[in-house]
């Protein structure tokens, strides 16, 4: 199943081991066993401590395979063919459980350490989502720290029943002792969050003690990231608070627009931006929303979680979210067949009838992707015509089960109270109303952005952007802004990216005028008191 190359790069990776592993795989006579014993068999024999045992008279699922060390069980399990996105999961869990070093803070190691109960994780993925890596990665080690939590790692694909039973339809979901726990993309710091109930009143007194910064960056995607690289260069004092650092660009599979780099995924660009900065001295706090901006001498930001932070200046850089199309039925059927990625979720519906909202760029991509995982996928667009580029049109125009439908407004998503069974929309032209048989909603319809907490606050526009001026000047002294939030036409990442390095220069140059003022300030005051 791997390739040389493939090979030669994990056999020095597997060098790394420091102690010696057992891999143990339940096994059946069925061809994904059959599949998942080559794929072992080849790693067993990249690293003399990689040691093989082969179970089929167990009660696990089958095919799955634990890693551990002799004698103690890791807790961490595959019931997959850990494979495309979750090869790195792979590759990790290998690393850890054979001695090499977990990479997280000693204070949230030794916060994992000391939770109390019994903790049983299991993680429903799909091998093609991006964002569930960073779920089954976090709670592998987790486990790994605590040996009362357990956590497997579930390809809907491979167990459909299970996911027909569960009613998945939406990935990453986790199950805790049986329950759902969360879905979608999540941190350690997350998931500690919600089982250490006092963490969070502890963190806000943590923060709220921290000093003034001198530029203080709120979000943590790529105009924060630039923003905090070009603040700390100048050596100030610099802090990035976020509720995700990476931002959006977590949820974005292929890049490949970015100046210099020919082509990479969201989650790796998400994971450089963050590498980088943390090669400067920034206070990056992370897993923390702002809740409001408060103006004064030194820039208040308040924390959801009853924390603050103050800065002298302060950079808003919150981008922006999935715009919603605010029917009946789309919220309550979230995660139940209305879903906003279709590389993520795509795979949960092989085989069935779906819907894409949206006939722009994103979602004619997203038609042309479900098209070939999908029986059928009905493309309806507001407009007259068409949005997206002509090469893409072109595309989907050639797809035998896709149906594009213009001019048509969607006024519901349906229900059984379970899950999404159809959509209806409004002819535009003739107000005539139609329904689609379907099971899943997939929307494409833009962004909105993250400024619900700044209402009132400084200037936005009618779409709710952050109004700037050509240096990123918000209509409050010593605010800036940058990025997705903001009025700057054109939504990229290069154009965020130069945004943030802009108004973190701006507020630097706002300092340095700003502390002229008060030297000039306190000499005047000086000769008064001489006169």
């Amino acid at each position: 199943m791997l390739d040389a190359n493939l090979k030669t790069q994990l056999k020095s990776y597997l060098e790394k081991i420091v102690q010696p592993i057992e891999i143990v795989a339940s096994l059946d006579n069925g061809d994904k066993s059959r599949e998942l014993q080559s794929l072992l068999q080849e790693i067993a024999t990249l690293s003399e401590r990689i040691t093989l045992i082969e179970r089929s008279d167990d009660n696990e699922r089958k095919p799955s395979f634990s890693i551990n060390r002799p004698g103690v069980d890791s807790g961490i399990r595959f019931a997959a063919i850990p494979m495309g996105h979750e090869f790195t999961s792979l590759v990790l869990a290998l690393l850890q459980v054979g001695g090499h070093p977990v990479k997280l803070d000693e204070a949230v190691i030794e916060q994992i350490r000391n939770l109390d109960g019994d903790y049983v994780f299991e993680t429903y993925i799909s091998l093609s989502c991006q964002n569930c890596p960073e779920v089954v990665q976090a709670l592998n080690v987790m486990a790994l720290i605590n040996p009362r939590i357990r956590q497997v790692t579930i390809d809907g694909a491979l167990f459909q029943d299970e996911v027909e039973q569960r009613e998945i339809m939406a990935v990453p979901t986790t199950y805790l002792n049986g329950a759902v726990f969360g879905q979608g993309r999540t941190s350690v710091e997350e998931i500690l969050a919600k089982l250490d109930t006092g963490a969070g009143a502890r963190k806000a007194v943590e923060l709220s003690a921290k000093e003034a910064y001198d530029v203080l960056i709120v979000g943590g995607g790529p105009a924060g990231a630039a923003a905090a690289i070009y603040a700390a260069r100048k050596g100030i004092r610099t802090g990035v608070v976020s509720e995700r650092f990476g931002g959006q660009v977590l949820d974005t599979l292929a890049i490949e627009n970015f100046v210099s780099v020919k082509e990479t995924e969201g989650p790796k660009f998400a994971t450089a931006l963050e590498q980088h900065v943390k090669t400067y001295e920034v206070d990056i706090m992370n897993v923390q929303l702002a809740s409001a901006l408060v103006p004064g001498k030194l820039i208040e930001i308040k924390l959801a979680n009853g924390g603050s932070l103050k800065s002298k200046t302060v950079v808003l850089a919150t981008g922006a979210r999935w715009r919603e199309i605010n029917v009946p039925g789309e919220r309550e059927y979230r995660n139940h067949g209305v879903a906003y990625c279709p590389h993520c979720d795509g795979p949960l519906f092989k085989g069935k009838r779906v819907a894409v909202i949206g006939g722009g760029n994103s979602g004619v991509e997203a038609a042309i992707d479900l098209a070939g995982l999908v029986s059928h996928v009905t493309l309806i667009e507001f407009g007259d015509e068409l949005r997206a580029d002509a090469v893409l049109q072109r595309k989907l125009h050639s797809l035998a089960n896709v149906t594009v439908i213009t001019s048509a407004q969607t006024t519901e998503i349906t229900g059984d109270s379970k899950k999404v069974n159809g959509l209806v929309y409004q002819d535009r032209k003739t107000g005539a109303a139609h329904t689609v048989e379907l099971e899943g909603v997939f929307v494409q319809i833009g962004l909105v952005p993250n400024t619900e907490w700044l209402k009132g606050t400084l200037a936005l526009s009618r779409h709710g952007e952050i109004e700037v001026d050509a240096k990123g000047q918000t209509s409050i002294p010593g605010v800036f802004a940058a990025g997705d939030v903001t009025t700057v036409p054109f939504k990229q990442i290069v154009i965020a990216v130069g945004e943030g390095a802009k108004a973190s220069l701006s507020a630097f140059d706002y300092l340095i005028r700003s502390s002229d003022s008060d030297e000039e300030d306190v000499a005047s005051e000086a000769e008064a008191v001489a006169a």
